[in-house]
């Protein structure tokens, strides 16, 4: 099973993947840290979630702005994925949209799909939600729910929360002006309906219209709890993506957010060296190969031409926007939260991990290696990259074990370490800043021989699975290091991803042999 990783105290969306990056389940948290903990526990699961975790080989998460946000992503994520575990799990097509009917007087109705006549929001992927929106929207603007307008008025007009068109206590008009505010709640626009109504209530409390003005400030509080700034999934037409960064010693740490007619649809993280044009140079290069979006909404200007080269790119206006204020700043302070939450968040695990292995400067680039094999046979290495904290795919390794007979694991991780490093100085690439062994204390030596007979001074350390120790060289004991402090989690993390790597190459390679 995975390792579980560093989160935040925040509300968010979980992702687990199985080791070939398709999505396993889908889930939302008021707490991202807590929730995934559970996950971590040895006992007490169900079998479905067993199994889940039994697949499982990464897991990625999404920080929201509130638990609604969460679970409106949510919702969106598993439309997108369809992930095996959430679609037997829960039915989020079931009964999921509000509608407002196309009758002259609309009624509020719940609706299994988005067809037929009216208008339809959502999608909501809790019943609790859809209900709790429509039964603020009926009440405050007191809308009818029946099938048909009766004869007599019912129990709702005597206690205020229907209008009562059957009998015309409310003219066409005002019943089509609250159907109009309706629709703005529920296309995710209650700041603009909120404005209004504060204005409008001033205006009736200086003209001491008391009553009128107590019913519009009991609207703008119903109203003001239902919006949680349900930012991620503001329903509007369109396409944008939001793109935010931060810069640490030198380097960029750049997220963008797409999103689909007002959902969320992909998430991508990007790192690099920082240098005065980054984001214009990022930008020309991301569009160059992607979709252009109707809008982009950017932490600070980009230059004139660059407009102009988005908005020939997509064949029509690109609007760019730097918000200071509102609904779209706080899209890009979300997206803020996320890179301090995936890369910035690493950090204090790395400068853990520096100070507890005296090293002169933070490990930022790490890569273990792992051995794997079956009774002797098919014996194979792996080796993992992370950097800054976070799984670098692109620079992961396998090794088939050429120089080794039957079962020698400080033989074969000799092997595999003086391949990989042979290989990386005569190409002239990038050494990491430290060499993590899956091992003991004789793993270690034996890797601390070949980078010596190849002059290399890389630090290398080892951990052991049994009780999580770690050697270092020089020292008689394992390091005193919790196994619980967020250096040794990490280390943990990376271990299991590389013996993750060697054991699925292993499995290819006898899936090859039995079909050969």
């Amino acid at each position: 099973m995975i390792a579980p990783p560093s989160l935040p105290h925040d509300p968010g969306c979980y992702l687990f993947s199985d080791g070939e990056g398709a999505i396993l389940y889908v889930g939302k948290a008021k707490d991202l840290k807590k929730r995934v903990a559970s996950y971590f526990r040895k006992s007490g699961h169900d079998q479905k979630t067993g199994m889940m975790l039994g697949a499982a080989a990464g897991l990625d998460f999404i920080v929201t702005g509130s638990e609604v946000e969460a679970l409106i992503l949510e919702n969106s994520l598993i439309k997108k994925h369809q992930p095996r575990f959430n679609i037997n799990l829960r039915d989020a097509k079931q009964y999921a949209y509000i509608q407002l009917t196309a009758e002259p007087f609309p009624a509020v109705r719940i609706a299994r799909r988005a067809a037929g006549e009216g208008s339809f929001f959502g999608p909501f992927v809790s019943a609790a939600e859809r209900d709790y929106v429509r039964d603020v929207v009926r009440k405050t603007f007191r809308l009818r729910t029946c099938r048909k307008l009766p004869k007599r008025a019912c129990l709702r007009y005597h206690i205020h929360t229907c209008s009562a068109p059957c009998i015309g206590e409310v003219t066409q008009d005002r019943y089509d002006e609250a159907v109009r505010k309706a629709s703005l709640v529920l296309k995710g626009r209650t700041g603009e309906l909120l404005a209004s109504l504060r204005e409008e209530m001033g205006s009736a409390a200086a003209s001491e219209q008391f009553e009128h003005a107590m019913h519009l400030r009991d609207q703008i509080r119903a109203l003001e709890r239902l919006s949680e700034r349900q930012d991620i999934a503001r329903r509007k037409e369109g396409d944008e993506d939001i793109i935010n960064y931060a810069v640490h010693s030198g380097t960029v740490h750049l997220m963008l957010f797409n999103v689909y007619r007002g959902t969320l649809g992909n998430k991508s993280e990007y790192t690099f060296d920082g240098h005065p044009d980054f984001l214009e140079e990022f930008l020309v290069q991301y569009y160059s190969d992607n979709p252009v979006p109707a809008e982009l909404i950017l932490p600070e200007e980009p230059g004139d031409s660059l407009a102009e080269f988005l908005s020939v790119k997509r064949g029509k206006k690109v609007t760019v926007t730097v918000p200071k204020i509102g609904a779209k700043r706080r899209l890009l302070d979300l997206v803020a939260r996320n890179i301090e939450a995936v890369f910035l968040g690493g950090q204090a695990k790395i400068l853990e991990l520096q100070e507890a292995l005296t090293l002169d400067s933070p490990p930022s680039v790490i890569e273990c290696f792992d051995i794997s094999h079956l009774s002797g046979s098919s014996v194979v290495g792996s080796m993992v990259r992370f950097r800054d904290g976070r799984p670098d795919k692109k620079n992961y390794r396998r090794f088939r074990i050429r120089t080794v007979e039957g079962i020698d694991d400080p033989a074969s991780i000799a092997e595999v370490v003086r391949r990989r490093y042979t290989r990386l100085v005569r190409e002239g690439g990038d050494l990491p800043d430290l060499i993590l062994i899956d091992g003991g204390r004789i793993q270690m030596q034996a890797a601390q021989r070949e980078l010596n007979a190849l002059g290399l001074g890389v630090p290398v350390i080892a951990l052991a699975k049994k009780n999580e120790e770690i050697f270092v060289p020089g020292r008689a004991r394992p390091l005193p290091l919790s196994r619980k402090e967020k250096g040794s989690l990490y280390l943990q993390e990376i271990r299991d991803e590389a013996h993750r790597f060697a054991i699925a190459y292993h499995r290819l390679l006898r899936k090859k042999e039995m079909t050969a």
